[in-house]
This record gives structure tokens, sequence and C-alpha cells, in this order.
């Protein structure tokens, strides 16, 4: 009783670090990017991605690590299925959305092809480093296509500011005359409103150096939690494996996944509350991208060159339930250019039907 009861809180523990631990390591170490100078629109389409998906990442890095290969293929592929049918799913029902078809065909393609390519490699039960090394080409082709399309972006915006900037001429032209009217009325309020923003800023001039310290800790200490609530994620998660009587790889596709998913889910929570009209779409789908394409051929690296699932569910079950779920929520959605809640609904209920096969064992898999 006590050691479950223990697992449960290094459970718990590890989860909270691996959350707080990845918000500290992206702000810290996009910080340092651009105080090395490197362009705002690579750091955004590159450090950041890659910094979302490291609790994943590490985590079944982790797994493999220590021989749980079947925690670390379920939490890599769970994560994805979670991302899909359980997080976007529950923000289509909630607010159905309108997108832009030219700002995701490419990624949401990019996913689907290599989830299916996922799953013709691992039909003969193994991943090796011809497999590996062509998700990793994949993930070089997405982060290339994101530098481009933020670089863009960035120029669209510098053509657009001069306009911006000839409007609030404009408008401040019109509102001259009034102003020039309270002026004395308002020259008290307007001084101390100028000492308040000199003091502010005085204030940061004077703490460079604490600004440094403190985003050079959040990148070490961000790292560090990650690491160690990865750690204790795994280690915990194979003792709750044995305890309750199922397998690692149903831990990892259902509690270690949704945990290291619970950063987006938080998200779409606060997006529902707020009534807006649209998920950030972009940012789901590049973090399956970069799940899909960089978790398992690395961990196939660690494992000696060759990743081999401890079942064949992974082949016949998780993979193909990733799969359907997302041409469920993509292929209508780039041709019709919305979401809708029967999309959501629909893989909603596939997921919680996949939920109930691996916690009840309905599907005998054999073992490999």
């Amino acid at each position: 009783m006590k050691t479950t009861i223990l697992a449960v809180l290094l459970f718990v523990v590890g989860l909270v670090l691996i959350i707080k631990g990845g918000d500290f390591f992206v702000d810290g170490s996009s910080w340092i990017a651009e105080k090395s100078g490197i362009p705002k629109f690579i750091i955004g389409a590159t450090i950041v991605s890659i910094g979302t998906t490291m609790p994943e990442m590490i985590t079944s890095i982790v797994g493999t690590a220590e021989g749980q290969i079947g925690l670390a293929i379920g939490n890599a592929i769970g994560s994805v299925t979670a991302n899909t049918a359980m997080i976007l799913a529950i923000s289509i029902i909630a607010i159905p959305a309108v997108i832009k078809r030219k700002d995701y065909w490419f990624k949401s393609i990019l996913l689907m092809g290599i989830t299916l390519l996922l799953f013709l490699f691992l039909l003969n039960q193994k991943m090796g480093i011809i497999e590996g090394i062509v998700c990793l080409l994949m993930i070089v082709v997405f982060i290339a296509e994101n530098i481009h399309a933020s670089k863009v972006q960035s120029q669209v915006e510098t053509l657009v500011k001069p306009t911006n900037d000839e409007k609030m001429v404009e408008e401040s032209k019109e509102e001259n005359s009034s102003r020039v009217e309270n002026f004395y009325e308002q020259k008290t309020e307007l001084d101390l409103t100028s000492n308040i923003e000199n003091v502010e800023e005085d204030s940061k001039e004077r703490n460079p150096k604490l600004e440094t310290f403190w985003q050079i800790f959040k990148f070490i200490f961000g790292a560090a939690a990650i690491y160690f609530g990865s750690v204790f994620l795994v280690d915990s998660g194979t003792t709750l494996a044995t305890k309750i009587g199922i397998s690692e790889a149903v831990i990892g596709l259902t509690l270690v996944a949704i945990g290291t998913s619970l950063p987006e889910l938080v998200t779409t929570i606060t997006a529902i509350i707020k009534k807006q009209s649209s998920l950030s779409l972009g940012n789901i789908v590049g973090a399956n991208i970069i799940d899909m394409a960089v978790i398992l051929p690395v961990c196939s690296f660690i494992a000696g060159g060759t990743l081999i699932p401890d079942t064949t569910q992974t082949s016949y079950l998780d993979l193909p339930v990733c799969l359907i779920v997302m041409m469920i929520a993509f292929i209508p959605s780039l041709i019709r250019g919305k979401f809708s809640r029967w999309q959501g609904i629909l893989m909603l209920t596939i997921y919680i039907a996949y939920l109930v096969i691996l916690f009840t064992n309905a599907i005998p898999f054999q073992v490999n």
C-alpha cells in the first residue's frame, strides 16, 4: 500500500516538474537565443516548437534508457493520439473553428504522412536505423518550412507597418486640437505618468544582471526539472503498471501520455473559457509532428539501432487509431476550410472506446 501511494505521489511530482520545467526551459532558451542574435522567427519556428515537446521526448528517452520500451513507445504515440482525439476534439465540440487552409495543409499532410510511414515501418515489429533516418529527414523538412513561413510572415508585417504608422499619424492629427486645448489641465497627469515610466525603465536598466541570472536559472532549472520529472514519471509509471496489473505500454499510452499533454489541454480549456474563435492548430500539429518524427527514431538509436515494441498492439491498434483520428480531424477540415462538431464528437467517441479496449484488454495481442 505504501509503495502504491509513494508511486502515485512521485507520478504527480513528476508531472508538475515536467510541466513547469517545460515552461521555464522554453522561456530561458528563447531569451538566450534572442540575446545571441538569432532572429525571432527562427526562435519561434525551432526552439519554441521543440521546447514544447521536451516533456514527451525526455520521458520516452529516459524510458528507453531504463529498458521500459513499452512505456516509451506508448508515451510517444499516446501523446499524439491524446492531443488529437481528446484535446483538439474538446476544442472543436466547444468552438467549431474556421481555418485558413493555406496555413495548415502542408503541416497536416506531413503529420498524416509521418504517421502512415511509422505504421508501415512497424508492421514488421521493429524500427531500424534506416527508418529512423527517414523520419528525422521529415522533421528537417518541417523545420525548414516553419522557418520559411515565419520569414514570409515577418516580411509581410514589415511591409504593412508603414501603412499602420500612417494611419496612426492621421489619427494623431485629428486629436491634436483637443489635446492642445486641454494641455495645461493634463500637464500634471502627463508628468506623473512620464515619471512612473522613467522609474520603470531605470529599474529595468539597473537590473540587467538580475534579468540575465533569472533567465539562465530558468533554462538550467527547466532542463533539470524535465529530466528528473521524466525519471519520476517513468519509474512511478512502471511501479503502478505492476501494482495495477496492466502493461507498461498501457500506462504510457494513457497516464503518461495524457500527463505530458496537460499543457496543451490547459491551453485549450483557457481558449474555450475566453470564447476564442479558433485554437492554435499550428501548435498542436507541430507538436505532433515532432513527437512522431523525432521521439521514436531517437529511442531506436538509444536502444542500439533497433526499436522493438513489446507487443503487436503498437502496429495493429495504437498507430491505426492515431492515424484514423488524424484523418477525421484534418481531411474534412482541409476540404471545407473549417472544423465541425461532428468531427470532435466522433474523435472523442473513438478515443473513449480506445481507452476502454486498453484497460479491459478486450483485444489480445501477441507479445514480441
